[in-house]
């Protein structure tokens, strides 16, 4: 009798054991299936929506993502869940990649490129203002401005040349307005200054452009 009712425990130990390990296996498969449809569906969400919450998307992304690999080890047979589970990482990544460039804003054009080199990144855009220049900043905008031509000087083509001189004497223009609002003369003579150092290195450097274009041509 005794043993009737050891070998009884025991058989009801192993089925209370193999259900919780059936229902481990499901949960497990729930959350790789849970994780391959948030894959899908964030590809069905418009560009515009998932670039406002996108960082809400990828956070969501890396949970369950690490709760799918996770789930792994509790499926026996896990070949087709890891296949599954892999190939929606593959899915998501490239997704990823398309998106970042269609997020990333246009590459500007060279001559907002040199633009935004002589006189930093966004400052001086199609319509030439020059508003933002004024007797506290003059100087340093002047100094930035030379400064860059200086160090860029053997890379400039002809038309680069060209399109700094029309910016150093959209600059000049804006210098006669704000002589009259309160320039210090030690900013004025260092203005000068880079006035001096600037004016030949234009010369001979676009001249110098200009005669390399001229052989290009004749080869």
């Amino acid at each position: 009798m005794e043993n009737i009712k050891i070998t009884t425990g025991i058989a009801v130990l192993v089925l209370a054991l193999t259900s919780c390990k059936d229902e481990k296996q499901e949960r497990a498969q729930k959350t790789v299936e849970s994780y391959v449809v948030y894959v899908d569906s964030v590809k069905n969400v418009a560009a515009a929506d998932l670039k406002d919450n996108w960082k809400s998307v990828e956070a969501e992304y890396d949970r369950r993502s690490q709760e799918a690999q996770a789930a792994l080890a509790d499926i026996k047979d896990n070949a087709a869940a890891t296949e599954k589970v892999n190939a929606s990482k593959i899915k998501y990544e490239e997704f990823k990649k398309e998106l970042t460039a269609q997020f990333a804003p246009p590459t500007p054009s060279p001559k907002q490129q040199l633009r935004d080199a002589l006189f930093g990144a966004g400052k001086i855009g199609d319509d030439m203002n020059f508003n933002w220049v004024n007797a506290q900043n003059i100087h340093s905008v002047y100094q930035q401005f030379v400064h860059t031509v200086e160090n860029n000087k053997d890379k400039y083509s002809r038309e680069d040349w060209d399109e700094i001189k029309l910016m150093y004497e959209a600059l000049d223009s804006r210098k006669n307005t704000v002589e009259k609002e309160g320039l210090s003369a030690e900013d004025n003579r260092k203005i000068a200054g880079l006035k001096i150092k600037f004016a030949p290195m234009y010369t001979v450097n676009r001249m110098g452009a200009k005669s390399e274009e001229n052989k290009e041509a004749k080869k």
